[in-house]
């Protein structure tokens, strides 16, 4: 802990030394909008952090109009080929002569550190993928652009219909009510924690269904546990569920037992309620009836439950792909994916992505860059990043132009369904390092760590993480 604590005072300490050391005016509106005056004078206003200016920002008489920008994400493989389209077709098509250069930048921790040394500097990107919990960390330094104005903007903005049609739990994710309720990233993706089963296995248990109450889903893997799947393609020992250690894991078993990770009302973290703890008790009372396992090796879970080895595992619907993969070139079976078992009366989905943020630069920049975020979160090109993504739109008339990949994706098809069930992690300052301490608390747990005792200490813990990130702002 005391390491933890010495990283998040350096992490402030270079926040507010970057914020401080690359403040300057900005250019006034009506200069701004010249782009002759704009481009002599780049070198200081990319630097502005003052909110009054950005309060005041006219951005209808703004002109973007040759702008160049980048854009820094994590995407490799296929989501790069398809990002390196969308991107291709918005700087031949937008009107202003914007280009955009898109660049990888590694993982999203990657991506978080290089930011925290660019924070309001020339250097910062023009629009950024970020988790709310780390735009919120940006923000302590006054380093991202409110879209609030630009979204609702008359010239630039999107109308009612077109905001609307987003889901209404992801066009308000990232409004930040700590930060005068400023928006802060806006989503152009969503995945969702999910209950990946293997029906065939469960059809020789004599279950015609998956789980929907915790009571089923410990019967049904102590079953699996005493009776292999006659279909397993590996010598491995057969296992009811293995557990991924995870904070989003942790969030969403509290959640499937109505309980929370976080108190909104009194802005603080609650590790240690009632249903959370519930959840926790529950998973300890599996182990240790021999019934659930953690994952030995990253993404042993899907090949295990690919082989027809494992019946149950809970993980990210971004992961469909690769469990397809592994069900085809392994065992083979009938799969699919359903909510985690609950105590609520409907499911209770850990609905999560990163969104993309908007570092403060200069007013044309930052312009250019709202109207790629414009463009990438549109119907068509949702529909487009979705197919290749295997990401959920955030769009609802998206599904619209989905119907032939639900026909041939129906597990993309069922989740998608989930969605208006959706909730999300706190989008707080420090997330970050309060999941190191969820972690390690939840494998303690699984143990033999006492339930209560281990949550009221990671609660305490948070918290102290949360007030000395808040305490910049004060």
């Amino acid at each position: 802990m005391q390491n933890r604590k010495f990283w998040l005072t350096a992490l402030l300490l270079i926040a507010a030394l970057v914020f401080a050391g690359c403040a300057a005016p900005v250019a006034p509106a009506d200069d701004a909008a010249s782009s002759d005056a704009s481009s002599d004078a780049s070198s200081d206003a990319a630097a502005d952090t003052g909110t009054d200016a950005d309060m005041a920002m006219d951005w209808e008489g703004v002109d973007p109009s040759g702008q160049e920008i980048v854009f820094w994400h994590q995407h490799t493989q296929e989501r790069e080929e398809a990002l390196n389209e969308i991107v291709a077709e918005f700087n031949s098509t937008n009107e202003y002569g914007i280009t955009l250069s898109a660049e990888y930048q590694g993982g999203y921790g990657d991506i978080f550190n290089k930011m925290l040394n660019v924070l309001n500097s020339p250097e910062a990107p023009s629009v950024v993928v970020a988790y709310q919990n780390q735009a919120a960390t940006y923000q302590l330094a006054d380093s991202l652009v409110d879209m609030n104005p630009l979204v609702n903007s008359e010239k630039w903005g999107l109308s009612q219909e077109d905001q609307d049609d987003f889901f209404p739990g992801f066009f308000a994710a990232d409004v930040f009510p700590s930060f005068n309720n400023e928006r802060l990233g806006f989503p152009p993706n969503r995945s969702m924690e999910v209950l990946y089963y293997n029906q065939s296995w469960l059809s020789e248990l004599g279950y015609d269904a998956p789980p929907t109450t915790p009571e089923e889903f410990r019967e049904m893997a102590c079953a699996a546990t005493a009776t292999p799947y006659s279909g397993a393609v590996s010598d491995a020992p057969s296992m009811g569920y293995q557990l991924s250690v995870d904070a989003s894991r942790l969030a969403s078993w509290a959640f499937a037992f109505g309980g929370d990770i976080f108190d909104y009302d009194n802005s603080v973290f609650s590790f240690n309620n009632e249903g959370a703890v519930a959840s926790m008790q529950f998973l300890q009372d599996l182990f240790s009836e021999g019934c659930a396992t953690i994952v030995a090796e990253a993404y042993g879970d899907q090949t295990d439950f690919g082989n027809g080895n494992l019946l149950f595992t809970v993980g990210s619907t971004s992961g469909l792909p690769f469990y397809d993969s592994a069900v085809s070139e392994g065992a083979g079976f009938d799969w699919s994916v359903a909510p985690l078992p609950r105590t609520t009366e409907n499911p209770v989905m850990n609905v999560y992505g990163a969104s993309v943020s908007i570092p403060k630069t200069t007013p044309e920049e930052e312009l250019a860059a709202w109207l790629f975020v414009k463009y990438y979160t549109s119907p068509e090109v949702q529909a487009k990043w979705a197919e290749a993504s295997n990401y959920f739109p955030v769009r609802k008339s998206v599904a619209e132009n989905l119907s032939d990949y639900f026909d041939s994706n129906p597990t993309y098809k069922t989740g998608f369904d989930l969605l208006e069930y959706g909730v999300a992690e706190p989008p707080v300052p420090g997330y970050d390092f309060v999941r190191d301490e969820a972690e390690v608390t939840m494998a303690a747990i699984v143990d033999g760590a006492p339930v209560q005792e281990s949550l009221d200490e990671l609660t305490t813990s948070a918290n102290d993480i949360l007030a000395e990130q808040m305490a910049d702002m004060q």
